[in-house]
């Protein structure tokens, strides 16, 4: 997978996503994937879109069970853009911050800038990173394709959540990621698309 990234002989950097449903597996891959990119020498910064959240009061805006609030209302999509996609393009200064939020505290954050070397690989693992505001800044992406009735059981064994999918406590991010995929059709977005229903085997199921 890690020789797949293309390589920029102009020094620019580029921007690699690692999308699918919460419980999928996105953190996980997306830390393996940098270590092996690593491991073919190149410089690779590691950011997650969970670090960019929107504090609670935005959040929860249109209800804490609200699907809608979820899918619109969960990222800071400006500070995104600012903080880590702006710099990481083509020309761009390569001077980013990691993270805007805290999700424990609720606190805004504004880290010391990091600097990236030349070239360096950007690699982000979130939900949603196939929706139109940021879809087209890729040069790689890739979504991993998991049953929810799998995500579910992932999600109750780490965050103590209902294992069942249909179960109502679960609806607010269930029915979240349906208007996703039906607004922005990330697995067809997805320049590769993987069955990631068993960690241990992921399957290329389409490579673009």
């Amino acid at each position: 997978m890690a020789r797949r990234i293309p390589v920029r002989r102009d020094g620019f950097c580029l921007r690699v996503a690692v999308d699918g449903a919460d419980g999928s597996g996105k953190t996980t891959f997306a830390d393996e994937l940098a270590d092996a990119v690593r491991a073919l020498g190149r410089p690779v910064v590691r950011i997650s879109l969970d670090d960019f959240h929107h504090v609670r009061a935005v959040r929860y805006r249109r209800g804490r069970e609200s699907p809608e609030g979820f899918w619109l209302d969960s990222y800071d999509y400006q500070r995104f853009r600012e903080d880590v996609l702006e710099p990481f393009a083509p020309g761009g200064g390569r001077r980013y911050r990691s993270a805007a939020h805290d999700l424990v505290t609720d606190a805004v954050l504004d880290p010391p800038f990091r600097t990236a070397s030349p070239g360096s690989v950007l690699i982000v693992d979130g939900l949603f990173l196939h929706r139109d505001e940021i879809g087209d800044v890729w040069d790689l992406s890739v979504f991993l394709e998991v049953p929810f009735a799998v995500t579910a059981r992932r999600m109750a064994g780490r965050d103590g959540t209902n294992p069942d999918p249909g179960h109502p406590a679960m609806r607010r991010y269930v029915e979240a990621q349906k208007i996703y995929f039906a607004a922005c059709s990330p697995q067809r977005r997805a320049d590769i698309l993987i069955d990631n229903a068993d960690v241990e085997a992921p399957r290329i199921m389409r490579a673009g």
